[in-house]
């Protein structure tokens, strides 16, 4: 198991580079700047501020640079918001992101997960059609339409939370934003689960067991299940990467200090080494939990073996 994940980990280094590539010169190909403002800035005093960050260098320079800085550990300076650097105003927003992300994961999986295993245990009845009706809601309504409605009606029409804002372990501020990002795992996970259920009860050795006079219950724990979450497993890895990093709307809507809002105001004001920071720090999520999934696979299913 050691040596397949040292040997994962490597192959993942060709993939980040590739993506820390793309980014770097998609940035710098979009129009605008840095320090283009709607006030235009004396050529001399422009000049010297591109000189300063190195932005008057070829581009290749520039890019060699970079990667020799990422290297260290070292994401840059934010070209905009002064005195600051990238890995500090990720460090800021993150506690907020892991909070919040985290929390719709959790809920996510607690009610994907049972709900997924009700409608495929009751193939066609009135819970199925109830759970896949509800689900393909969550998956057609964008968390654009949910969180105003969510904010409107249980914030300003009821007023039991608070709308925006955030506070330090104030579990009322958690509420709207984790069920807003929720909503749309839930119904995916509950899909998953269920075409993932009926598949396998279709299986042979679930035949056999059957034939055996094991209880439904019995098959379902010690024979379904881990089979069952294969798919859901292989589908975690990228949405609890969406999830931990936080989603632009949602925290755009509830106003909350996590890592989206900064990948907004860096697109917008062309901050290039913020965009790319974030970009990094997405793409590495990303590839540690889809590993993470992979090794977990040789955990569900005694098949599969990671030597």
């Amino acid at each position: 198991m050691l040596r397949y994940a040292l040997g994962r980990l490597l192959a993942v280094v060709p993939t980040f580079l590739l993506i820390v590539t793309a980014a770097f010169f998609l940035m710098r190909a979009a129009p605008g700047g840095p320090f283009d403002d709607e006030r235009t800035l004396p050529p001399e005093i422009e000049a010297n501020l591109q000189a300063a960050y190195g932005l008057d260098q070829p581009l290749h320079v520039q890019f060699g640079r970079y990667l020799a800085g990422l290297a260290r550990g070292d994401l840059g300076p934010s070209f905009r918001m002064k005195d600051f650097t990238v890995a500090e105003l990720i460090g800021r927003g993150l506690p907020v992101t892991l909070a919040v992300g985290g929390a719709a994961l959790v809920l996510a999986l607690a009610l994907g997960v049972p709900l997924g295993l009700a409608a495929g245990l009751r193939q066609n009845g009135w819970t199925d059609h109830a759970v896949m009706a509800v689900a393909l809601a969550g998956i057609a309504i964008p968390s654009f339409v949910v969180a105003p409605v969510l904010a409107l009606l249980f914030g300003l029409h009821f007023g039991w939370l608070p709308v925006a804002g955030w506070e330090s372990g104030s579990l009322r501020h958690l509420v709207l934003p984790v069920v807003t990002l929720a909503l749309p795992v839930v119904a995916y996970v509950a899909r998953l689960t269920r075409g993932s259920l009926l598949e396998v009860l279709q299986s042979a050795y679930i035949r056999t067991a059957r034939a055996k006079g094991l209880a439904s219950g019995v098959i379902l724990r010690r024979h379904a299940l881990k089979p069952t979450l294969l798919p859901v497993v292989s589908f975690l890895g990228p949405a609890a990467a969406g999830l931990l990093t936080g989603s632009l709307v949602v925290e755009q809507v509830f106003g909350l200090p996590g890592v989206g809002r900064y990948f907004v105001q860096g697109a917008v004001n062309r901050d290039y080494t913020l965009v790319m920071g974030m970009v990094i720090f997405y793409a590495t999520l990303i590839l540690l939990l889809n590993l993470l999934v992979d090794l977990l696979y040789g955990w569900l299913d005694p098949r599969i073996r990671h030597d």
